[in-house]
């Protein structure tokens, strides 16, 4: 009889638990959305209008849904990349420099390779495209565990070292002859197949199966438990036997692989041609994804979806109301204040 109590208390308390997230994460919702209410009333704009526009172009018509989804998956990606190297406790800030490297290494294929089919070149070039990002995350990976430098202060100046290495190729021996910063465009197989007669490709659905396989990972392993003992405490997990310097070499790599498949992605799906100064912050942004998540695979895929209907409708609203970019990024801001300041903001008031 007790036990039968405790298993109805225990079910009580995680339904508690679940339903006190919800209503933390719609109370930042409602607060975000005044906040910015505000910011559109100020700049002499409709509030109730924009919100209508942003939802009605996102969400009610089958071109602003596939607009959204082609906008997440980058970010998806990159968040991912975040995401996995903050469960052995590294803070992988690299996401940038990493995705502009695996850009940069699956252009190299998709030039040097061009005579191969699609069935070929495609898996080289996606290859090439993780192996970059790879090459790029080993350097602060290997200099952590080697304890020379923080990998937070590493990953962060190598973000500003990889779109000029890109740069120097693109102005310098790759650009096309109409165009000095950009390639010349793809051969046909070296793009990323499309679906549903929309601009969604391949990549998509090669994050959500990354994304699937990050909670399979995590939740049924047992690299998923070492990860976890790393995390709480990496001594003790380095007295028990697990080779933390190892893991986290490694996984920085797969982090950093990660991001090279969305850089891969932008130039062979999205793109078609690999231009200097390609991303918009696309690494950034998923750095921002992973910590409003706290890594976890479910929150993750929320929150892109969330963060690129706001981009997709911010477009939009530039098309239609005249609102500066600038006022997009002052949302995503507010956004971000408002999760970093979750524990003590929130917390007390619906717990």
């Amino acid at each position: 009889m007790l036990q039968k109590n405790n298993k109805v208390d225990q079910k009580n308390s995680k339904l508690d638990k679940v339903l006190n997230q919800v209503l933390r994460y719609v109370g930042m919702v409602l607060i975000v959305l005044i906040l910015f209410g505000l910011i559109l009333l100020i700049s002499g704009s409709d509030p109730i209008k924009s919100y209508q526009d942003i939802f009605s172009y996102t969400l009610g018509s089958r071109y602003g849904f596939t607009e959204v989804i082609v906008s997440m998956t980058p970010v998806l990606l990159t968040a991912l990349a975040v995401a996995l190297p903050t469960r052995v406790g590294l803070i992988n800030v690299g996401g940038e420099g990493q995705l502009y490297m695996g850009a940069c290494f699956a252009t190299w294929g998709a030039l040097t390779f061009s005579h191969l089919p699609g069935w070929v070149l495609l898996p080289i070039m996606i290859l090439l495209g993780m192996l970059g990002g790879a090459v790029w995350a080993f350097i602060p990976g290997l200099l952590k565990s080697l304890g020379l430098v923080n990998e937070t202060i590493t990953t962060l100046l190598l973000n500003s070292v990889a779109p000029m290495i890109v740069a120097f190729f693109v102005y310098g021996y790759w650009h096309s002859p109409m165009d000095t910063n950009k390639t010349a465009m793809f051969v046909p197989a070296a793009r990323l197949p499309r679906f549903f007669n929309s601009r969604i490709d391949l990549s998509f659905f090669i994050a959500l199966a990354l994304l699937i396989l990050f909670w399979l990972l995590l939740k049924y392993t047992r690299w998923g438990m070492e990860m976890k003992a790393i995390l709480g405490n990496a001594q003790a997990a380095k007295r028990n036997g697990i080779p933390i310097n190892r893991y986290w070499i490694i996984i920085m790599c797969a982090g950093g692989a990660i991001a090279g498949l969305a850089g891969m992605a932008q130039v062979s799906g999205f793109f078609g041609v690999l231009m200097a100064g390609f991303s918009r912050g696309v690494g950034f942004m998923g750095f921002l994804i992973s910590w409003m998540s706290f890594g976890d695979p479910l929150a993750i895929f929320i929150t892109s979806f969330v963060i690129s209907v706001i981009m997709t409708g911010g477009n939009y609203l530039q098309l239609t109301v005249g609102l500066p970019f600038a006022v997009i990024n002052i949302l995503l801001a507010f956004t971000l204040f408002i999760v970093l300041a979750k524990p003590v903001f929130l917390q007390r008031k619906v717990a």
